[in-house]
């Protein structure tokens, strides 16, 4: 899929980013570029990666002239840069309106105006039926980049979304942190419910490149994924730790969703994923060819999810 291909990666010193150059130059890709407003993270990144078909842009995804720039002779756009921390964002609530849906925008405006072939952006769990201001970004993210699809005319750019849950062990996830501080004696849970879903960077950064291949435009594309309750993931990090339950934090969620039931109407499933329909003229039944519709009242939540992770397999999977 990626043979002969020049990619661009938006926040592409990520954890995402960094599995996708990994697996993106073990293929025949033509180029990869790292677009990113971190100047150390990207000389970081040169000195990890040595290799020739491997650019480096500074820019940020609030200046559409300097996306414009970079997406000039870009084939495929992989959208991972986005404000993603909860809290960071319901504190600063219009920084993250301003990279999370203006910075959207600015990918879409100049992907259609530079001629890019495919756009698939990076969405959260966090989108589907929102509570925090993150999700709700994300989710007007995901509008935009499905909408795109409506107004690009004769040209030949597409848009789709990848959608998923909480990644194993990316910066900034609560695996890192429970190593952190385990060495306490305690490991704090804000409640005993909690549930989440859960997918490897290795497996979310196929599930695009997979997408990349089979998106016509306009889908948003849900992985089938496990689910796991956090209070064992804590036990699988720390099973010597006591576990103390500190209380919901602003704009978090017991579960997470992926589809909910007003989705659902619309959404086909496959073997190993579900693609969101849009609802827009542009959009024909035939690209659905080969799923089937989702019986009244389904929806993908990560309590109500058929796949569990044991302690056992968290283990495993974190360590």
């Amino acid at each position: 899929m990626l043979e002969n291909k020049t990619v661009l990666v938006t926040g592409g010193t990520g954890s995402f980013g960094k599995k996708f150059v990994k697996k993106a130059l073990d293929s025949n890709v033509k180029k990869i570029i790292i677009f990113s407003r971190d100047e150390l993270k990207q000389y970081e990144m040169k000195q990890e990666f040595d290799d020739k078909r491997l650019r480096f842009f500074i820019g940020d995804v609030r200046d559409k002239e300097r996306l414009q720039r970079a997406f000039d002779g870009v084939d495929y756009v992989i959208h991972a840069a986005a404000m993603k921390h909860v809290d960071a964002c319901e504190y600063n609530p219009f920084e993250a309106v301003k990279t999370n849906i203006h910075g959207a925008q600015n990918i879409i405006e100049a992907a259609i105006d530079c001629g890019v072939e495919k756009v698939i952006a990076l969405s959260t769990d966090k989108a589907c039926a929102p509570v925090n201001l993150y999700g709700a970004t994300k989710l007007a993210s995901d509008k935009l980049f499905v909408a795109a699809n409506s107004y690009v005319g004769e040209k030949p750019t597409r848009f789709a979304v990848v959608r998923y849950g909480n990644v194993v062990g990316s910066r900034g996830s609560v695996v890192p942190f429970f190593k952190k501080v385990r060495h306490t004696g305690v490991l704090p849970v804000t409640d005993e419910r909690m549930t989440r879903f859960w997918i490897t960077l290795d497996h979310g950064v196929q599930f695009v490149i997979d997408n990349l291949e089979r998106m016509h435009g306009g889908e948003i594309f849900v992985p089938k994924i496990p689910s796991m309750r956090v209070v064992d993931l804590a036990k699988a990090i720390g099973p010597e730790c006591k576990i103390e339950i500190i209380g919901i934090r602003p704009g978090e969620k017991l579960h997470e969703a992926m589809i909910m039931e007003d989705d659902a109407r619309h959404t086909i499933e496959f073997e190993n994923h579900y693609i969101i329909q849009p609802e827009f003229p542009f959009w024909s039944p035939k690209f659905a060819e080969g799923g089937s519709k989702l019986p009244k009242g389904f929806a993908y939540t990560s309590e109500n999810n058929t796949e569990w992770l044991s302690i056992d397999q968290l283990k495993s999977l974190v360590y």
